[in-house]
């Protein structure tokens, strides 16, 4: 049995290529010719495609590049901890490579480094400033609408793939990561094409489509380790089942892929466990300077489980529980912490999916509609119930990674259920979703009573109305049904767009940010923070106390920046961020988010800058990047992003001194600044000694100790 979006394939007689079935349809004459100019065809897309089609793509992408640029400096440089590896990875081609925090080479960031090439050539050709970082995350977010778009065209009607890309550009989370400089942009493109090559693959059982796939999964997991893999299972069982080749063939080009994947994600990782140790950067988040341990345990195993070495505390345990990152369980992607975030068209994906595979459900095995629904559909359902039951480290913002299969499930149910809108289950399913969309939206709107509130009623109304209209679609006029399906698609993203907007309109900055207005997240899950602490304030909305900054601040201090950082309340025991970037050693606010820098401690540190390798060092990465970015110079994080890794340990550190390598210690900063660094205590240890031996300098509110000065005695 086939259908206009399931055609023959090759091997059963069907076009060369399998697909599109438009292949053999004869071209309108002139329209779309190789002769014919390249602006032309452009404008023009495919010859048997309606005139709009092609327009309204190039104007989705338009329209998605100039809302992500919009005010893109206001978030200065964003996470300073990445924006700091960026600038080191300018200067120093060592520092490129490995991923390192400064151009001294003393420790990395704590992932691969392939999120932060693009932003390190950018700022080799047009300098350090906020654009060069963030400008690349934008045109990487515009690439993943183009590439969810053409992997829904492609099966189903454009207009279909137009909702696509509109729901993936208006998701909230995903207005936020694409202009911000986290690993998690090129880890939503990249398993964007993973999951368009292996349907590509489906198509016609061509072997290249899977062994690109398998690249695409490789250098994902040099963006994020792991995460990458996520979507092995089901990518790897469709083909498996689906595609049109005998199965020993299947099972050949599976290996294939898999040789693939491990040769694109693997031979930087083969550089870095055989370069000798002494003379590369420390692994930062390790415990042993092994990359291996990092991607299998903090950033692996320790992410499931909440075991988590050197991490500053894990989350729910088991089926529901509450930890310092939220709570876990089958519903906390709806939850008060994450729904504003990802979820405003979660239900009508599920329904749509649903439908999909109730609608393919008699189709032969290759069916590559039926294949469609299963790659992009398993892939959201695997990484949400990855992410919703993880017990370690669990960030908001993670979940952009569901918003390409979410808007791919819901571009390709609406286009299926549409055509179909002349059987009533079709009809009646699809204004079931409108509903859905609706409802939640209407839910997740009120959980935020003082944004807008008018428009909550307005999604809930207008969802209804067209809900009753599309109920009837297939025996409506034509213009009467489209009116319907018009009015249903505005409610269903009138919210995310909304929050999308307020998400634009404000910079963000720190480890830790969020989507939407004011109170559209709150830590704990329902409203409580860790350890019962009420939800509310800005930042994390209400986590950890008085709330994490982390939306609408500042951007920290740095060339043409200076003086401009992040004020810190919030982390228990952790005070206002001050000059040095902590307010009281050990607290979370130099942890998370960086330090103002004054004109007056970035003199201090430039004075003589060029005879030291380090300027200066300081316990985390957050504080020492601030100076970093305001300097340009190289500042040695102490212990990595935590201040609890044991890089440097106290005989690294005081050789170095010896050496005359590092000018100044920053006083305050990370964990170990107060709390022992660690399982070792090395950043304690190195405090200590430095604070009993040197000289202090004192720059309005920041402490110095310059380490070419003992004090007498």
């Amino acid at each position: 049995m086939t259908t206009q979006y399931d055609p023959p394939t090759a091997q059963q007689g069907g076009p060369a290529a399998g697909w599109p079935p438009h292949a053999a349809t004869p071209r309108a004459p002139g329209a779309g010719e190789p002769g014919q100019p390249f602006a032309r065809r452009l404008w023009r897309g495919r010859a048997e495609d309606p005139r709009w089609v092609r327009p309204a793509f190039l104007g989705l992408l338009t329209a998605t590049l100039l809302l992500y640029l919009y005010d893109l400096s206001a978030s200065g440089y964003a996470n300073s901890f990445y924006s700091a590896a960026v600038q080191a990875g300018s200067t120093s081609w060592k520092a490129f490579f490995f991923g390192s925090l400064d151009a001294g080479n003393a420790i990395t960031v704590d992932k691969p480094p392939a999120s932060l090439w693009p932003m390190e050539l950018s700022v080799r050709v047009f300098g350090l400033h906020s654009w060069a970082i963030l400008a690349p995350e934008v045109l990487m977010g515009v690439a993943a609408v183009a590439v969810v778009y053409a992997g829904v065209r492609r099966r189903f009607s454009p207009a279909a793939g137009l909702i696509a890309g509109a729901v993936l550009a208006l998701t909230p989370v995903a207005a936020l990561m694409f202009r911000f400089n986290n690993p998690d942009a090129m880890l939503a493109l990249l398993m964007s094409v993973a999951c368009y090559l292996v349907v590509r693959a489906v198509e016609d059982g061509r072997t290249k489509w899977l062994v690109w796939a398998g690249v695409a999964i490789g250098f994902a997991f040099l963006a994020k380790t792991l995460q990458a893999f996520l979507i092995l299972p089901p990518l790897a069982l469709v083909y498996a089942v689906c595609a049109p080749v005998p199965l020993k063939k299947r099972l050949g080009q599976l290996a294939a892929a898999t040789l693939a994947l491990v040769v694109s994600g693997g031979w930087w990782v083969a550089v870095v466990e055989l370069w000798p140790a002494s003379s590369r950067p420390y692994v930062g988040g390790s415990q042993n300077n092994s990359f291996l341990e990092l991607t299998f345990g903090y950033n692996g195993l320790g992410r499931l489980n909440g075991d988590e070495t050197g991490s500053v505390g894990g989350g729910g345990r088991g089926g529901g529980g509450t930890g310092m990152w939220g709570e876990t369980g089958w519903d906390r992607m709806f939850n008060s912490e994450i729904g504003g975030q990802i979820s405003w068209l979660l239900p009508s994906a599920l329904i749509l999916l649903a439908a999909g595979l109730v609608a393919t459900r008699r189709l032969r095995r290759t069916s590559v509609t039926r294949a469609s629904f299963l790659v992009w559909g398993g892939s959201l359902l695997t990484t949400m119930a990855v992410f919703s039951y993880m017990a370690g480290i669990f960030h908001q913002y993670y979940t952009v990674a569901l918003a390409p299969y979410l808007a791919a499930v819901t571009g390709m149910g609406a286009g299926l259920l549409w055509e179909r809108r002349r059987e009533p289950w079709a009809s009646v399913t699809l204004a079931a979703s409108v509903v859905a969309a609706a409802a939640w939206g209407y839910v997740l709107l009120h959980r935020t009573s003082g944004y807008l509130p008018w428009l909550r009623w307005l999604v809930l109304i207008g969802g209804l109305a067209a809900a009753f209209g599309l109920v009837f679609a297939g025996r409506l006029p034509r213009r009467l049904a489209l009116g319907a399906a018009a009015v249903g698609l505005v409610a269903a993203l009138a919210g995310p767009t909304a929050y999308t907007l307020s998400t634009l309109a404000e910079g963000h900055t720190g480890s830790i940010v969020t989507a939407g207005p004011a109170g559209a997240s709150v830590m704990g899950g329902r409203g409580r923070g860790p350890g019962g602490a009420p939800g509310g304030g800005d930042g994390m909305r209400g986590g950890f106390g008085g709330g994490m900054p982390g939306r609408n601040q500042p951007p920290q201090g740095g060339p043409g920046q200076q003086g401009r950082g992040q004020p810190g309340n919030g982390f228990p025991g952790g005070g206002r961020t001050g000059e040095g970037g902590m307010g009281g050693a050990g607290g979370a606010g130099g942890l998370l988010n960086g330090a103002n820098v004054s004109s007056a401690a970035k003199a201090l540190l430039e004075e003589n800058a060029s005879r030291y390798t380090w300027v200066a060092a300081s316990v985390g990465s957050q504080n020492s990047a601030s100076y970093q970015l305001a300097t340009g110079d190289p500042v040695m994080a102490i212990g990595g992003f935590n201040g609890t890794d044991p890089s440097p340990t106290l005989a690294e550190f005081e050789k170095y001194v010896a050496q005359g390598r590092i000018h100044y210690f920053i006083d305050g900063g990370g964990m170990g600044g107060g709390r022992g660094g660690g399982s070792s205590g090395t950043a304690s240890r190195i405090s200590s000694w430095v604070q009993s031996t040197f000289k202090k300098v004192t720059v309005g509110s920041a402490t110095f100790y310059d380490l070419t000065r003992r004090v007498s005695g």
